[in-house]
């Protein structure tokens, strides 16, 4: 097989591809093979039939058509190979030549990754927020531990923000009890708007057993619909929160005085903030890549992934939120682009072991197995995705390692100890760190 690139733009290549009979033969014999088990043929058996007699019978040039169509792709990638030519489109094919016996010659049309002209990294200087642990956010650690170890009470009292309350709720539209609209017996913090839009408004100054009735937009039920919602309290409960003393801290942690107690929540805050100075590097370098490295974007691939998105949602018509995906799908391949010159440049790959520390990872955050979760990006087919998701982290880590970080006050960061925190292609929350 002969092959050969002519490059049409930075991001659109035509491969030209010449294949000999003898290379095209393996998959000639298995179209006769095919064609043989799908006609009759009075006097032989499906699958037996002579190619002489499937020539007659559905004629010479539908076996090669057949043959030619289950052979394109094998040579077509095997250029693509052969050249190095990372494709990101959907190819187009051109038949130029066939003469049977001899020779078949197609050319393919396809976007591909342009080649990126990368800086020296070890020259990029980005700058990040000082790490200052304020007092009010270790006693705001603080209170949500007390919150933990609180009591709730019952009170005689009008409801207020910050109570407790139990509730019945029932929902209904035009009168009617709507299906699934009731629920009995709720406990719900008033003030967290975690519920129903206009619950806490309805449920401040109420006191138990009265009700009161509040008009809200209904979700999960008639979805769009305004609906009458009645809430109904049975009991209020105000909750009574632990001192914060030694005693405290040695309840509710492993240290036995207050202080102690304090000076640990700091040092995790301090932890999850240079935590974050490391992904707000990582996101600083990102932007100015975007700005300073010339970036040709494809953009049939573009047009084609925002109609894509467009048809499934049903709003083809809808320009405003068209003018929203195709920005949203503009930055997206950028920075894809953007990554993987750098995997390129920097001839990154993902070892087995890397892999599955990833996988492993992401299954706790999903509460689930790592059996599970692999069994279901599987099933997904999103394997590679993933595969080239730890590779592009794994990449800009080694470029993270080499470019210089300061604070705001002149302070070098040093990255390198935050490594882990780069790699992480999904940083864990500050919450769920702090926590």
């Amino acid at each position: 097989m002969n092959s050969a690139v002519e490059t049409l733009s930075p991001t659109r290549v035509k491969i030209s591809v010449e294949v000999s009979f003898e290379e095209l033969q393996p998959h000639i014999a298995r179209a006769y093979q095919s064609i043989s088990e799908r006609i009759n043929v009075p006097g032989f058996r499906k699958g037996k039939i002579p190619n002489a007699m499937v020539d007659q019978r559905v004629g010479r040039a539908a076996v090669l058509d057949e043959a030619i169509n289950s052979g394109l792709q094998d040579f077509y990638m095997r250029a693509t190979r052969e050249h190095e030519v990372l494709v990101i489109g959907r190819p187009t094919v051109d038949i130029t030549e066939l003469v049977d016996h001899e020779k078949l010659v197609f050319t393919v049309e396809v976007d591909v990754r342009p080649e990126l002209d990368l800086p020296n990294f070890s020259e990029i200087t980005v700058t990040v927020e000082d790490v200052v642990v304020a007092d009010s956010e270790v006693d705001e650690q603080l209170d949500s531990l007390r919150a933990r170890f609180g009591t709730l009470t019952t009170v005689e009292k009008a409801i207020e923000t910050g109570d407790f309350v139990s509730i019945d709720l029932v929902a209904r539209i035009n009168g009617a009890e709507i299906e699934g609209g009731t629920a009995n017996d709720i406990s719900y913090e008033v003030g967290t708007n975690r519920m129903v839009d206009g619950l806490d408004e309805a449920l401040i100054g109420l006191q138990a057993g009265e009700s009161k009735r509040f008009n809200a937009p209904l979700v999960g039920m008639a979805e769009g619909e305004i609906g009458d919602i009645d809430v109904a309290v049975k009991a209020v409960k105000h909750r009574d929160l632990p001192e914060l003393d030694d005693a405290f801290a040695a309840m509710a942690s492993e240290f036995e005085t207050l202080a102690e107690l304090r000076a640990d929540i700091a040092s995790r805050l301090e932890r999850i903030k240079r935590l974050d100075q490391g992904s707000h590097a990582r996101d600083l370098l990102i932007e100015k890549l975007i700005e300073t490295v010339n970036i040709p974007l494809p953009e049939a691939i573009i047009a084609d992934e925002v109609h894509d998105h467009l048809e499934r949602e049903g709003r083809l018509e809808d320009e405003v939120h068209r003018a929203e995906v195709t920005a949203e799908t503009t930055k997206s391949l950028t920075q894809e682009i953007l990554l993987d010159a750098i995997v390129k440049a920097e001839e990154v790959s993902v070892n087995e072991a890397e892999l599955t520390e990833y996988l492993v990872r992401s299954a706790a955050r999903y509460q689930m197995t790592p059996d599970q979760f692999i069994k279901e990006v599987s099933e997904a087919g999103q394997i590679n995705s993933i595969v080239a998701e730890v590779t592009r982290a794994k990449a800009l880590a080694n470029v993270l390692a080499r470019i210089k970080v300061v604070t705001t006050s002149g302070t070098v960061v040093d990255l390198e100890a935050l490594r882990p925190a780069s790699f992480e292609a999904a940083p864990e929350s500050e919450e769920e760190t702090a926590e």
